[in-house]
């Protein structure tokens, strides 16, 4: 099963994209490195407050896949300089 968020956040203390990219790639770094997700920005790449994200994980079941998700979105929440706003899940 492939489970898929798209996830868009805002990001409060960037004053450049400079420092957007920066928050941003600890934000896929860590995803990445504690659930083996797949994460991309996909819009906004040329706002510095603000990006969509999509978060991909593909499982045996649609169980684990939307808990893998949770996961991913808790973590992503535990980062101050971002709010999350609109997130869309859907399972394949």
């Amino acid at each position: 099963m492939i489970t898929y968020a798209e996830v868009e956040i805002f990001l409060y203390e960037c004053h450049s994209l400079k420092d957007k990219r920066s928050v941003l790639k600890r934000i896929k770094n860590r995803l990445s490195k504690d659930l083996n997700i797949a994460i991309s920005e996909m819009d906004y790449q040329d706002l510095w407050q603000r990006s969509k994200l999509g978060i991909v994980t593909v499982s045996e079941s649609s169980e684990i896949g939307q808990q893998i998700i949770q996961q991913a979105l808790g973590i992503l929440d535990s980062f101050t300089e971002i709010e999350r706003t609109i997130t869309n899940t859907e399972i394949r």
